[in-house]
């Protein structure tokens, strides 16, 4: 079966401003969104891509964007099933005020029980979103053959879901997970069982390093911002 290459969007505005952003429109890459999402085509350049798969939202869009342009053969077909979390009346708000929630902590703990007022449940998303993976893996491997690779553009909750449901991990355990703006991950089905081959991969060391306003315990509900 085909190799998906998981690539979260760029760097936005929402992650610098410290918002959940969900699917509240217009949330565009910051500037450095935009420099890493110019570096993809050259990240990906020793790679064969078959097809190319995104979320509808913009930040994804505009962070597939160079690589469609370097390759003019692809084009990219937009999945629903990849899009954000859906964080309803959570959309839109500051992650520091959301800390106090009651329910951050159900997110952060126990995230197969977690529902967003007035959006999905994480285990939803999930759900979804690994669904789309296999009906994806399938159309690829029809259309492309099994030694296919492809690529899908997605949200940090999404591919963090993905992972653990290649790992066969419990959706509680996904908060253990990082990837970050632009990051690389990258799984190959088999038969079998997946293989998890890449996590998260950036080609860069800078967000290892000591901060000087420590990032805590709790996971970043949305992905977080990456290295300062």
């Amino acid at each position: 079966m085909p190799t998906l290459i998981l690539v979260r969007h760029g760097r936005s505005t929402a992650n610098t401003a410290g918002v959940l952003a969900g699917w509240t429109p217009g949330v565009a890459l910051d500037e450095r969104g935009a420099a890493q999402a110019a570096a993809l085509p050259g990240r990906l350049g020793a790679l064969p891509i078959a097809e190319v798969v995104t979320s509808p939202l913009q930040r994804c869009q505009e962070t597939i964007g160079p690589l469609l342009d370097a390759r003019p053969g692809l084009r990219a077909h937009t999945e629903e099933r990849i899009g954000e979390c859906h964080y309803g009346d959570w959309s839109g708000r500051k992650l520091a005020e959301l800390k106090d929630e009651p329910l951050m902590e159900v997110v952060q703990a126990h995230p197969s029980a977690a529902a967003f007022p007035g959006g999905e449940s994480m285990r939803a998303m999930q759900t979804r979103a690994a669904e789309a993976v296999r009906e994806w893996n399938a159309r690829v491997e029809r259309d492309h053959g099994a030694d296919a690779v492809y690529v899908m553009c997605s949200h940090g909750d999404i591919i963090k879901s993905l992972v653990a449901d290649a790992l066969g991990l419990h959706l509680d355990l996904f908060q253990r997970i990082s990837v970050e703006p632009c990051s690389i991950t990258a799984i190959r089905y088999t038969r079998l069982r997946p293989f998890l081959v890449r996590l998260g991969d950036t080609g860069d060391f800078a967000s290892l390093a000591p901060r000087e306003v420590p990032q805590g315990e709790d996971a970043p509900v949305g992905g977080g911002a990456g290295a300062p």
